[in-house]
C-alpha cells in the first residue's frame, strides 16, 4: 500500500502541506485525480481536478496536472495556502471598522497590522479570528474553515477596504467577479523616485522568488508565474518620492509592491522589496534623517486600498465604497509636500 501522512509543515512560503504519499512499488500506472479520488475520504475527483489546476498538487517536488500518471516511488503532495483544520482558529472579540453591512455582504476598513487569515506563526488576532468572533450566530462561520467568506486579502501592513461574503452565495458571485475581473479597486502608494510618466501599465508573470519563498519575483521572460498587470497613474510628485493611484487587472501576492519594486520605484518603507533603505536624494544629514523619522511615522509599505466596487450578489446593484488614507500615509505626504515646498522656496 502507498504511505499516507498529513501534518501542519510550511513548505512553501504559506503554502501547508495537507497530505503527502509515497506511491508503492507495485502500483500500476494510473492518473492523479484517480489515485487520489481513491485515498482520500469525502473529497471528489472533480475538487481534486480544480486542486490540480490551481497548482496545489506537488509530485517530486514539481506541479503536475490532473492527467499525471503516478509512477512506483513518486512523492505526492497536496498543499493549501492554509493550515491542516489540526490547528483550531478561535473566535477572537477583536474590533472591526465596518463600513457598510446587510445580509449578504461586509465591507471593513483593515487596519495596517492585521493579518487577514491564519498562517504558520499567525493563529490568533488575524482578521479570520474577528470574523469567526462577529459571526458567530452565522452557520457559514461554524463550519471549520480557515478563510470563511473572504474572497480577497490584503497583506500584513496594506490598510484598505475588504470586502466580507455573509453567505455561500455571495462568496460564489463575488468570487465570479473577481475571476472575470469586474471588482474595482484602486489604490493609494507612495513609491520611491520622481516617476517620469504621468501613467503607464506594468506587466510580468509573479511567482514565488527562487532565492526566498516568501517573497514574490517578477519573471520578464514568462518562464515561470502567473500574468500580473497593474495600470497607474501619478497624483502628485514630491521630486524625491511620488504618489501613485494604481488599478488592479489581476490580483497576485503582493504585486502592486513587485511590480514597483520591478521597475525600480519600491513603495516607501516597503521592508521585503527594499523600499526601507534610502534610495533617492541627498547624502545630507538633514535630508537623511528626515526620511529616517517619516520611516518612523509610517513603519509599513505606504500602500493603502483606498476603493472598492462590485455588484451586490443579491441585488446586482452597483456598490463603491472610499477610504481615506489613514493617519500614518497622510501625515507622511504631508511632510514630503512641506518639504519639497521649503527646499524650492527657501524664502517663503
Amino acid at each position: 500500500m502507498s504511505e499516507y501522512t498529513r501534518d501542519d509543515h510550511n513548505i512553501e512560503g504559506d503554502l501547508y502541506e495537507h497530505y503527502r504519499f509515497e506511491v508503492d512499488p507495485g502500483q500500476s500506472l494510473v492518473r492523479i485525480d484517480k489515485f487520489l479520488a481513491n485515498h482520500l475520504e469525502n473529497t471528489s475527483r472533480t475538487r481534486i481536478q480544480a486542486a490540480a489546476e490551481a497548482g496545489c498538487i506537488i509530485v517530486n517536488n514539481k506541479t503536475v496536472k490532473s492527467n499525471y500518471k503516478i509512477k512506483p516511488g513518486d512523492i505526492i503532495s497536496i498543499v493549501l495556502p492554509h493550515p491542516p483544520k489540526e490547528i483550531e482558529i478561535l473566535p477572537e472579540n477583536i474590533p472591526l471598522n465596518i463600513v457598510y453591512e446587510d445580509d449578504q455582504v461586509m465591507v471593513i476598513d483593515k487596519k495596517a497590522g492585521m493579518v487577514v487569515h491564519p498562517a504558520f506563526g499567525n493563529y490568533s488576532g488575524t482578521l479570520v479570528n474577528a470574523l469567526l468572533y462577529y459571526f458567530r450566530d452565522n452557520p457559514l462561520f461554524q463550519t471549520g474553515e480557515h478563510r470563511p467568506g473572504l474572497v480577497h486579502r490584503l497583506d500584513k501592513d496594506t490598510s484598505g477596504l475588504l470586502v466580507i461574503a455573509k453567505t455561500e452565495s455571495a462568496i460564489n458571485k463575488l468570487a465570479i467577479q473577481f475571476f472575470n475581473k469586474t471588482i474595482i479597486r484602486r489604490y493609494n502608494a507612495l513609491v520611491w523616485g520622481n516617476m517620469k510618466e504621468h501613467e503607464g501599465t506594468i506587466t510580468g508573470n509573479l511567482g514565488r522568488n527562487p532565492r526566498d519563498r516568501k517573497k514574490m519575483f517578477v519573471f520578464a521572460d514568462g518562464s515561470e508565474g502567473k500574468m500580473a498587470i497593474t495600470h497607474y497613474k501619478v497624483i502628485e510628485k514630491f521630486d524625491y518620492v511620488t504618489l501613485v493611484e494604481c488599478r488592479l487587472e489581476t490580483g497576485r501576492t503582493h504585486q502592486i509592491r513587485v511590480h514597483f519594486q520591478y521597475i525600480h520605484h519600491p513603495l516607501f518603507n516597503d521592508p521585503e522589496y527594499g523600499g526601507n533603505i534610502i534610495l533617492r536624494g541627498t547624502t545630507f544629514t538633514k535630508y537623511r534623517q528626515f526620511v529616517l523619522n517619516c520611516f518612523k511615522i509610517l513603519p509599513r509599505q505606504a500602500l493603502h486600498a483606498k476603493i472598492l466596487g462590485f455588484k451586490h450578489p443579491v441585488t446586482g446593484t452597483d456598490m463603491l465604497f472610499e477610504s481615506e488614507l489613514p493617519d500614518d500615509m497622510s501625515t507622511v505626504i504631508d511632510k514630503w509636500r512641506k518639504y519639497v515646498s521649503t527646499r524650492n522656496h527657501p524664502g517663503e
